[in-house]
This record gives C-alpha cells, structure tokens and sequence, in this order.
C-alpha cells in the first residue's frame, strides 16, 4: 500500500536523526512549482524566497541531517537544470548536503533505477510516480532490504561530488 503525499510528507516530523534521497528522475511534475518553472523557462530570475528554505532550515536547526544524492546524465533536462539552478540553491543554504552523480562523466554499478527516501538508517521509502511524473505516492518496503539500500547510500555517496561543486560547471 502507498502513502499518500501527505502521509508520506507526516514521516518529516517523526524521523529523529538522520533522512536520505536518492533521486534518479529527470523530470518532477511538481503542482506547486508550475509557475516557478513556467518563469525560469522564460528566463526569470529566481524569486528571493527559493533563496532558502525554511523547511530545511528548521530540521538543521533542530540537528537533523538531511542528505541527497541526485543521479542523472547530461546534458541536462530543463527540469533539471530549473531544480539545480533553483530548487536546490535554498535547499544548500539552508544545510542539507546535497550530491550529484553525473552518469555521463562516470560510471558506477550496483545503483537503483528508482528514487527511495531513508530515514533514521531503518525506515525505507520507495517512491513512485506516473508516466507524466506525478508523485502517486511513497512505498513502505520490508526491514530486510535495509542492507540494500544502505549499500545503496553508502555507495552514491562514495561517487557523488557536492552539489555546489558540481552546479559551478553545469552540463
């Protein structure tokens, strides 16, 4: 059974320590950020208030870290290249640690083809999506796989270079 978006977004409250992303996506179709993406499309300079978030800022604050790695390939989608060049700006700022794994600069085995969120080292959340991108909602999956999918962070971790690093030289 899936979470719902808001079921799934509850679980931010509840973590203690530590949530993982991994992102593997080229393309979110986000309802809340339709025209945010409209007007980066046309060339708009990023709104003040995506220059933090306060979301984040409050689980930093609080001594929760928040991690991502995002997997991808350039030369980037326009989604992409709209979440890198704004989404994550005040997601960074406000103190989670975001990296990127570029597959056209290198390669690395042994990684899943869908997105997962990992929360507290024990909890696992598989993420599923429609063809038009729509977030249908959040999987709960078996303690057994958690091995897997640590191996899993554990390793994109190990190849992915920090986000800003990355960003300074876009695809």
């Amino acid at each position: 059974m899936l979470l719902t978006a808001d079921d799934f977004n509850g679980l931010f409250q509840t973590f203690t320590s530590s949530a993982f992303k991994m992102e593997t996506r080229d393309r979110y179709d986000v309802a809340g950020e339709h025209a945010e993406y409209q007007a980066f499309l046309d060339g708009a300079a990023m709104p003040e208030e995506w220059e933090d978030s306060p979301w984040v800022r409050s689980m930093a604050s609080a001594g929760k870290c928040l991690r991502r790695v995002h997997i991808l390939r350039s030369p980037l989608s326009d989604y992409l290249r709209f979440e890198l060049g704004w989404g994550y700006v005040g997601n960074a700022r406000a103190g989670e640690d975001i990296r990127i794994i570029d597959l056209a600069d290198v390669t690395v085995t042994g990684l899943p083809d869908h997105d997962f969120w990992l929360f507290d080292d024990s909890r696992i959340y598989r993420m599923h999506y429609n063809a038009e991108d729509e977030f249908l909602g959040a999987e709960p999956l078996d303690k057994d796989l958690l091995p897997q999918y640590l191996a899993y962070r554990d390793t994109s971790w190990r190849h992915a270079i920090p986000y800003a690093d990355y960003w300074r030289h876009p695809a």
